[in-house]
């Protein structure tokens, strides 16, 4: 596999395995250097990824920083980390120094790569779309599955969500809910649960392309468990060094699930939210002026729910938006409007039918929504069906009556 740009190798000195890995595995061209030359071979070579062995101090920091600031995204891959790593430094622990599963971390960071250069090139001079992509660390939109029953389960649970949202689950079944209902970017899967409960977890993970390339941190004793899964890592330690150093790969899937995003919105000529999925509110505003014609015209039934939030802030807001563009039947289309709420437009729903659907969504939400520990994020919903005497701007008038009613 060719690449636009060289892979570079750096170790304190000749590192001929990982040299010979990669070539064997047509990933060329490789240029070896060592940690003094490390950050003008950098500049100089304009790598398409870099793979470090050993942490060389502050030097890595350093690395990682400049490669940190370069467009498209550079991976780094750094080869049995001792230390936590910064956040753009995918961890990769070699069991028994086997160097099989470098190749497969490395095309799976290469993809994102690639989907990056074709954002950018997509977007061109449109210094909106960039400034909408580069706005936030992907880290701030990332969510973990955590699973786990052991004795570390809180303080891994404290430490993972002091950095990112956190969705818990006591066993495999409801983490498999949790998988199929809402979009995730990594499991941490902590003690409790035999060797064979876990092989059999990953062997589904693996045969099923939606999560073949999620992130997998395996935080309890797990042998020598073989999986299909590129970015599956064993992280052992403190609490802290454990999501320390499970951020990077959840990071990463973050920043490809925000690129997939943009590029939807691209496709759809602008007209969805490419933080959320849902339609922008312009664009809102006309499909539902279409979608009240029609109805009124042809008889079908309509009906509007608003989900307003008091707690959680934007990060919940967000969740909660691309928790109902997943959800959501194909027929029905919404937006997250300029107020923070999310108006839902259901086709050919009468309101009992309205109100069943939105009880669905905000019962995902409940228990899925980043948001305060001490209790979950609920939100508001107010529902309003079509009348023959309404209008597209009175149905959302007396929807935003029954919400100041209701409040």
């Amino acid at each position: 596999m060719s690449q636009q740009g060289p892979i570079i190798v750096v170790s304190a000195g000749v590192s001929t395995a990982l040299t010979a890995a990669l070539t064997d595995a047509k990933l060329f061209p490789v240029i070896e250097t060592d940690w003094p030359d490390a950050a003008r071979a950098v500049e100089q070579l304009q790598p398409a990824a870099v793979v470090a062995a050993g942490d060389a101090d502050q030097r890595f920091a350093a690395l990682a920083a400049q490669l940190g600031r370069l467009s498209p995204y550079v991976p780094l891959i750094a080869i049995n980390p001792e230390t936590t790593l910064p956040v753009n430094a995918l961890p990769l622990s070699l069991v028994g120094g086997s160097l099989e599963r470098l190749s497969a971390r490395l095309r799976a960071a290469l993809r994102i790569r690639a989907l990056h250069a074709a954002v950018l090139r997509r977007i061109g001079d449109d210094a909106t779309a960039l400034q909408a992509l580069t706005a936030a660390d992907p880290i701030q939109d990332a969510t973990v599955l955590l699973i786990g029953r052991g004795a570390r389960y809180p303080a891994l649970s404290v430490a993972l969500g002091e950095r990112l949202g956190v969705v818990g689950a006591f066993s495999i079944e409801a983490a498999a809910k949790h998988l199929n209902s809402r979009d995730l970017d990594g499991i941490v899967l902590g003690e409790g649960f035999s060797a064979r409960v876990v092989e059999a977890f990953l062997t589904v993970l693996a045969e099923d392309a939606r999560f073949r390339l999620l992130p997998v941190v395996l935080t309890g004793a797990s042998g020598n468990v073989a999986s299909n899964l590129p970015n599956l890592e064993t992280i052992s330690g403190a609490p802290d060094r454990m999501a320390g150093n499970s951020l990077p790969l959840i990071r990463q899937h973050a920043f490809a699930a925000r690129l997939n995003r943009m590029l939807r919105s691209i496709d759809a000529g602008g007209l969805l939210d490419a933080r959320t999925g849902l339609l922008t509110p312009e664009a809102f505003e006309r499909d539902f002026g279409k979608a009240v014609a029609q109805a009124t015209s042809g008889g079908g039934g309509l009906s509007v729910a608003r989900f307003s939030f008091d707690r959680g802030g934007e990060r919940a807001r967000l969740d909660a938006a691309r928790i109902i563009s997943r959800l959501m039947r194909p027929m029905d289309f919404g937006t997250l409007d300029h107020d923070g709420s999310i108006v839902v437009a259901f086709s050919d729903a009468d309101l009992r039918s309205a109100h069943i659907i939105a009880r669905r969504l905000c019962s995902v939400m409940k228990h899925t929504l980043h948001g305060a520990r001490e209790r979950p994020v609920e939100p508001d919903v107010n529902a309003a069906t079509l009348l023959p005497s309404d209008s597209p701007a009175s149905i959302l008038a007396r929807l935003g009556e029954a919400r100041r009613a209701a409040s």
